[in-house]
């Protein structure tokens, strides 16, 4: 019998929620490939290299549409892909740049004795925040690797 993972352990294995998964299944973007008598999604080797496909085209910026156009079989350019990317990295030297001068400014307050005000700490907290994305996409690349390492396995059987 082939092996399968029912929507948690594809959940846990990936580090999606069972909630993203459902909705990926919802918008007709990545579907299981079989249920059980019971209906519990039950997810095989070919839905994990295609959840695989679907993360790195979301990480390379393509949007839920994009990548099920990707998947109809439309292609995009290398040229449309780089441009994606240069405008993502864009954005995140713009956000780390203005975390920079955050940073710097309540620096100086403090080292002036003069600690930042409620509105300016939140501001702070704010700018914080939007970096928090670097944690995500390195969070993801790792779990990634797990996918690359399950497929050398499931490739071996």
């Amino acid at each position: 019998m082939p092996q399968h993972w029912k929507v948690g352990d594809l959940a846990k294995l990936t580090g999606l929620t069972v909630r993203t998964l459902r909705f990926y299944d919802q918008i007709g973007l990545f579907s299981p490939s079989g249920h059980s008598d019971s209906g519990h999604r039950l997810y095989y080797e070919a839905d994990i290299k295609k959840l695989h496909q679907i993360l790195s085209l979301k990480d390379l910026g393509l949007s839920l549409e994009e990548i099920q156009s990707v998947l109809k079989g439309h292609t995009y350019t290398p040229s449309h892909i780089v441009g994606i990317q240069i405008e993502r990295v864009r954005k995140n030297i713009k956000n780390q740049q203005k975390l920079l001068a955050e940073l710097e400014r309540v620096a100086e307050q403090m080292d002036d004795q003069d600690p930042p005000s409620v509105d300016e700490f939140i501001s702070l907290l704010e700018t914080m925040k939007m970096n928090h994305e670097k944690y995500i996409i390195e969070h993801r690349l790792r779990w990634e690797h797990h996918f690359d390492q399950l497929g050398d396995l499931l490739s071996e059987k």
